[in-house]
């Protein structure tokens, strides 16, 4: 009737092997190939069931189909059609990309289980004054609101992640899991939201949250970031931000290409006065703060993506590595 696949055979795909570490990756896509051959002898009209689909960093590929059948994917899943196990594990770890960093640790971390909460977590309100207290003892910002709200003001050296379902992913990314963490919110925010993504990747030195309106109000500083329209790109430096598969399936000509997981350490890489820009404006956001907190100056966001600077444009976008 049916077969649940787990990670290991997805839409468009089969599970990445490289999570336990590049020594183990080819021995992994070796063992993956046989589990896959195993299930190709199923009936062609067996219904797959994975655990997850597109928008996981688990080499996922784009598209909106969440299950699929055994035939479908023998005419359709270039990895289950390899000739033979050594074209697999070529195809299989050529296409891998980056994952967040937080996949590294978390292992240990499930394996030895997280801390015992004693009561359902809360994210308290915050004084601008004991927000200064915290910074001046290495606490981090993490500006959760939107990309223009941040964009018209935000506190200096604030990491713009805009709460969304790709929040943990990104907190995980970028910030070291033994930070103490501040939050900038905006009214009617889920706290409670914010605050279970945090933990479930093992964040646990949450210190609470203010709103932009408090800090101001109490003298504090406000830093913007331009948002520039894609018909106003003109002649700037592009900075792309995107994971590589994307930048390969189209890209604006001239654009740098440094993803977003390893901009903060490749920050003098980025052009000087760059125009930033991801797919629709998140992961630009987060750049261009990564950027500012690096001493960047005169930066910009694009307001959406390539595909809307080709259309203002009429030039196409480039395709390939």
């Amino acid at each position: 009737m049916g077969v649940f696949t787990g990670g290991s055979l997805i839409v468009g795909s089969a599970a990445r092997t490289d999570l336990l570490g590049p020594a183990r990756a080819e021995e992994l896509a070796r063992a993956q190939y046989r589990s896959l051959r195993r299930l190709a002898r199923l009936p062609d009209v067996t219904a797959v069931w994975p655990t997850h689909g597109a928008g996981s960093f688990c080499s996922a590929p784009p598209g909106a189909e969440r299950t699929t059948t055994i035939g479908a994917q023998k005419r359709a899943n270039a990895l289950l059609a390899a000739s033979d196990e050594d074209s697999f594990v070529r195809e299989l770890l050529g296409s891998l990309g980056s994952y967040p960093a937080y996949f590294e640790r978390l292992a240990e971390i499930n394996r030895r289980g997280p801390a015992p909460l004693p009561a359902e977590p809360s994210l308290p309100a915050l004084s601008p004054a004991a927000v200064r207290e915290l910074l001046g003892q290495g606490a981090q910002i993490v500006d959760v609101r939107g990309v223009r709200d941040f964009a018209e003001g935000h506190v200096p050296g604030a990491v713009s992640i805009r709460l969304r379902d790709a929040f943990a992913s990104w907190l995980g990314w970028l910030l070291p899991d033994d930070s103490s963490l501040v939050f900038v919110t905006e009214p009617g925010q889920d706290l409670a939201e914010l605050t279970w993504q945090a933990l479930k990747i093992g964040y646990e030195r949450l210190c609470g949250h203010l709103t932009m309106d408090a800090w101001t109000a109490d003298g504090g500083e406000r830093v913007t970031v331009e948002v520039v329209a894609a018909a106003d790109v003109g002649d700037r430096p592009v900075l792309d931000v995107r994971q590589r598969s994307e930048w390969e399936s189209g890209h604006i000509p001239g654009a740098v290409a440094i993803e977003l997981g390893d901009l903060a350490a490749r920050a003098d890489e980025a052009p000087p006065g760059a125009l930033v820009h991801c797919g629709h404006g998140e992961r630009a956001m987060t750049a261009a703060s990564l950027l500012q907190r690096a001493g960047h100056e005169g930066l910009a966001v694009l307001a959406g993506g390539p595909a809307d600077w080709a259309e203002v444009t009429g030039r196409p976008l480039q395709e390939g590595a």
